[in-house]
């Protein structure tokens, strides 16, 4: 089996919380976002875009989704709100991949999604081949349009995924997979 068949056959999450650095250095970020961009995208609409949440900027974005959570949970308590504060702190860094999807006259909408979420496994499978963990993530702050507006989410954009990248010391264990044969036909 060649190393990138090994690599993919063995891909699993890390939690950003069993993350840690030293993360990517920005030669390593343009890599990395440069590899996602490869996938196919019919037309050439380029329906995604980058946003990168490193160093100081991560702090930043917590602090304005901890706001926003507060502001419209008045019930949480303190722990809860320093638990948003912290949302994007835990790997190193968070690469926000936004789908710019829309409607076009040749390209449908969903082959447009379709391929944004290959930016998401493209960078999930760059970042492990470079010795990294990820994870791909969502949460209440993807659909949230404050959160998404504080984050410089557009209003017709939608998050397709946070990828969360550090190291870590674990050796995540597999998770159940699904058994091929019984989501496999032949036509």
């Amino acid at each position: 089996m060649s190393n990138i068949l090994a690599h993919m056959a063995q891909r699993r999450s890390v939690k950003p919380l069993d993350m840690h650095g030293p993360g990517p250095t920005q030669d390593q970020i343009l890599s990395l976002v440069t590899i996602a961009a490869r996938v196919p995208d019919h037309g050439k609409l380029t329906p995604w875009r980058f946003i990168i949440f490193d160093g100081e900027a991560r702090i930043r974005a917590g602090h304005a989704l901890a706001e926003i959570f507060a502001a419209q949970h008045p019930e949480a308590d303190a722990e809860r709100i320093a638990l948003e504060n912290k949302r994007l702190t835990h790997a190193p860094l968070v690469i926000g991949v936004i789908s710019t999807a829309s409607e076009h006259v040749k390209i449908p909408l969903w082959e447009q999604i379709l391929s944004a979420g290959a930016v998401c496994m493209n960078l999930t499978l760059a970042a492990t081949a470079m010795g990294f963990r990820t994870a791909w993530l969502t949460d209440w702050f993807a659909y949230d349009p404050q959160a998404l507006a504080a984050l410089g989410v557009q209003p017709h954009e939608k998050v397709a995924g946070f990828i969360h990248i550090g190291k870590s010391d674990l050796q995540p264990t597999d998770r159940v997979r699904p058994d091929i044969s019984q989501i496999t036909t032949y036509f």
